[in-house]
């Protein structure tokens, strides 16, 4: 039986087993990060060491269309599902045929939107204009479409790949660098109905509106790959991104909450439960880009690993609600120096650290490939 296999790049964490993870069928990989706890972990045997330099390409599709491409790749029952920023596409994953594609026409062709939850007979997606779609998985007709708005009530934009469970739909907008007023939305799956809203710069009377300055206009938290439930507890996980205005640290004194964190919410009422803020008050541009992943270790911690453009592979115990410890994966330099009018060298840089490609699941013990 012949497999589509696709393998991209990330770091490794060793672990333990994926848990807080209702896993999908072994040849399935129904949302961006595989599993509920984004783990990237595939139950798959077939790759071993000893066959891995036999892999060769089976099929290939070229895009009937100039796209800036990053979307996951979706797998459900055989058909292969991805987007760009005004189409979808539903492969046959076995010999990359076209089975269907669908068109809507946006006013910001060219921006990015990373791929597709599935759930049931339904594929839902997001585009640059704030619209959140449901389409059926078959044949590719919208089922319904819904617009998102920012707290500030202009259109949303939208990046990261949703996920659905129980029932609902999850997604976050993104525009930090436009200072947008970003949220993070729970959508009825089979309607469209927005349940619930939470605001990621929050204003007003509501929890960690203090740490941003009174009477200047502020934004951020981008929520730029997707997010991840705890299935056990009904937590959704949330990582947010760099404050609005960028850079300019000294317009909005104090932590500018809830940017730059791990935001943990109740995914039945949009609650919130708990955050952990990994870059406070960030000038650098270093967001929490990428899904936090949910393991056990093997001394049975619960812990939501989160890594970041800032350069730093973070542990969160969940139970302790601290963080446990952080580790650099890449090189740190003059991290806490002042930008200066005349320029200052840092590194990560704005495009370092580790992007929307985030972390995976590995596990020491078993010879296996993963992804």
């Amino acid at each position: 039986m012949r497999r589509t296999i696709l393998i991209v790049s990330c770091f490794l964490l060793w672990i333990s087993v994926p848990v807080w993870s209702q896993n999908p069928s072994a040849g399935d990989w129904p949302s961006y990060g595989r599993d509920y706890g984004s783990t990237g972990y595939s139950p798959l045997l077939e790759i071993q060491r000893d066959n891995v330099t036999k892999l060769h390409q089976i099929c290939s599709y070229s895009l009937p269309e100039q796209a800036t491409f990053e979307s996951s790749l979706v797998v459900v029952g055989g058909t292969m599902y991805f987007t760009t920023a005004q189409y979808t596409y539903a492969l046959d994953a076995s010999n990359c045929n076209l089975r269907w594609r669908v068109r809507r026409e946006t006013q910001t062709p060219g921006r990015t939107v990373r791929g597709v939850a599935v759930a049931g007979n339904r594929l839902y997606r997001g585009f640059s204009d704030g619209y959140l779609l449901a389409y059926d998985i078959g044949s590719g007709d919208q089922v319904w479409a819904r617009r998102l708005a920012d707290t500030d009530g202009r259109p949303a934009n939208i990046a990261a790949s949703p996920v659905a469970w129980n029932g609902m739909v999850f997604i976050g907008t993104s525009g930090a660098e436009r200072a947008c007023g970003c949220i993070v939305a729970g959508l009825d799956g089979a309607t469209g109905r927005v349940m619930w809203t939470f605001a990621l710069a929050p204003t007003g009377n509501a929890p960690g509106a203090d740490t941003w300055p009174k009477g200047v206009r502020i934004g951020g938290g981008s929520v730029w790959t997707s997010l991840s439930v705890d299935t056990n507890s009904g937590s959704l996980y949330v990582s947010a991104g760099n404050p609005g205005p960028d850079f300019f640290g000294d317009y909005r004194p104090g932590a500018n909450l809830f940017t730059g964190s791990v935001v943990v919410l109740d995914a039945r009422s949009g609650a919130l439960r708990t955050w952990y803020q990994l870059v406070p008050h960030d000038i650098h541009d270093w967001d929490q880009a990428a899904t936090p992943t949910l393991v056990n270790t093997r001394s049975g911690r619960h812990r939501a690993m989160a890594a970041g453009k800032d350069g730093y592979l973070h542990a969160i115990d969940t139970d302790t609600k601290a963080i446990a410890w952080k580790t650099p994966v890449t090189s740190i330099v003059n991290a806490d120096v002042p930008l200066l009018p005349d320029g200052t060298y840092f590194c990560p840089g704005t495009a370092g650290g580790v992007l929307w490609n985030g972390s995976g699941f590995f596990t020491r013990s078993e010879p296996r490939l993963r992804q």
